[in-house]
């Protein structure tokens, strides 16, 4: 009876897990894959409806720039989705936020299904900014119900599947979108419209799975429903202690309202937190994972591999993030959050040096392109192995409840804010500095891994009192010093 109870609780955080990550961070990479492989044919299907439209077919560069709107609207409705996040935990909850969230989805798949029937690219515009506020939403809430929702000695492998969805909706992005499947000229729009296949999946099966228990009890102030939402989680497992804990940090936060961003600014006791998800939030895009997917297709070209075949070799770099993100999962309890974001960095740090050599000598060294695309992968692999994960799940361990929703905005404003801008600068940093532009992503990678190394606590395997008591020591280190030089009647009169 005992396997079977814990059989049944294993089910239960399974199946939560699943249904969260297949409607959430899925989406984010699922969207980002699939907009790649009908490039020539959208920008075709652009140029004949404007042709249809006005009698004068479109230059070059309106083609390209009405492409950049499409691909800028995808971080503009993240940003967007990024920002909302916050009220909604708040107001809805987690679990009802993300099935809310499907409704965003659900019009970008109907806008872009119709929108070759509609003879308009503008509804591929909205589409894409519905999308991804579809994204911002899932990538902020989605690790913090799973980590609410965790034992405390699975929360960092539970909220870490977060990473293992994302890249498996690469993954699946770039098989769906080859040109015998979805990505051909005729099946394009199906391809655009099938991301309403995961929302329906979690529409269905979230509905049947608990609430965040913390959520519940602290915010709600519903200790009924937050130990039948454990009872649902652990099953016949003893909660008092889980409960004690829950308790405990619901009366060391007693009579204060969920913060705003601002106000996190302002909060001294927060201090450190702040400053370790703005470094390790912004070094996520600013670390130059995504500008490898850049250099891909002409490393492999270069390599001799023919044109056609480089779509099946791109699929294994998305194949690489899915692996060290599943390979994450299984270690991070045992090396702890610290040592995966730290060795993630030092090796990109190392990887990036070793690309821009390979680089500058692809065209005298015969073998230097086999060089670079050993980087490639190397890199994606480094990023997946540490930063790709924890740093999704940090505001969840390093924030208390009331605190977090606005950390999670912090953090995806600041994402997808600087997923923009490398996406608009990357170009011309390319053109500046050629073979060596990968430098300043090199500067990035090896400040972040000082930082990690000198200011960031491990987090494993404590409470969130706990994790707050570490910060602490730090955030009112120069109060504690400046007391050491008072004398007693100087203190007394102080706290008076």
């Amino acid at each position: 009876m005992n396997k079977l109870q814990k059989l049944v609780q294993s089910r239960v955080l399974i199946l939560t897990v699943c249904a969260a990550g297949i409607g959430g961070t899925f989406q984010y990479g699922y969207n980002i894959t699939i907009i790649n492989a009908p490039t020539t044919h959208i920008q075709t299907f652009m140029n004949e409806t404007w042709l249809e439209r006005t009698g004068a077919p479109l230059e070059n560069n309106v083609i390209l720039l009405l492409w950049s709107f499409i691909v800028s609207a995808y971080p503009l409705g993240g940003l967007t989705g990024a920002l909302v996040a916050g009220p909604m935990a708040i107001k809805l909850g987690r679990k009802t936020s993300l099935l809310v969230n499907n409704v965003f989805v659900i019009i970008a798949a109907v806008l872009s299904g119709f929108s070759r029937m509609a003879k308009s690219f503008e509804m591929i515009m909205l589409s894409r900014f519905f999308t991804g506020i579809n994204a911002g939403v899932s990538m902020n809430i989605q690790p913090m119900y799973l980590g609410e929702s965790a034992p405390k000695k699975l929360r960092g492998a539970v909220a870490l599947t977060s990473a293992s969805f994302t890249a498996l909706g690469l993954v699946l992005g770039q098989v769906f979108g080859i040109s015998e499947l979805l990505g051909g000229e005729e099946s394009w729009p199906l391809l655009l419209a099938s991301n309403v296949v995961p929302a329906l999946i979690q529409m269905v099966t979230l509905p049947w799975l608990p609430e965040s228990p913390r959520y519940l009890l602290i915010d709600r102030g519903d200790k009924e429903s937050c130990i039948s939402a454990l009872r649902k989680l652990r099953g016949s497992a003893d909660l008092s202690s889980e409960i004690e804990e829950i308790l405990a940090e619901q009366a060391a936060i007693e009579g204060q309202r969920a913060k705003k961003p601002w106000e996190l600014f302002q909060n001294p006791a927060v201090r450190w937190q702040l400053i370790s998800i703005i470094v390790l939030s912004s070094a996520m895009q600013l670390c130059g994972n995504d500008s490898m997917y850049f250099y891909a297709g002409y490393v492999f070209r270069e390599a001799g591999i023919p044109h056609d075949k480089i779509q099946y070799v791109i699929i294994g770099t998305g194949c690489c993030e899915l692996i060290t993100a599943v390979t994450c999962n299984i270690v991070i309890e045992h090396a702890g959050r610290k040592l995966l974001i730290l060795g993630g960095y030092s090796f990109m740090a190392v990887w990036a040096i070793v690309f821009m050599v390979a680089l500058s000598q692809q065209s005298q060294i015969s073998w230097m392109p086999y060089l670079s695309m050993t980087c490639i992968f190397a890199y994606i692999l480094s990023f997946g192995i540490g930063p790709a994960g924890v740093t999704g799940i940090l505001p969840t361990e390093i924030f208390d409840q009331m605190s977090r929703p606005a950390a999670y905005m912090i953090c995806g404003s600041l994402l997808w804010f600087n997923l923009f801008v490398i996406g608009m600068a990357f170009p011309f940093i390319v053109e500046c500095l050629a073979h060596f532009c990968y430098l300043p992503f090199f500067v990035v990678c090896v400040s972040t891994a000082l930082y990690v190394g000198f200011f960031l606590p491990e987090t494993k395997g404590k409470s969130f009192l706990e994790i707050s008591e570490e910060f602490n020591k730090r955030n009112f280190k120069t109060q504690t010093h400046e007391n050491l030089w008072k004398g007693p009647e100087e203190i007394k009169s102080t706290m008076l």
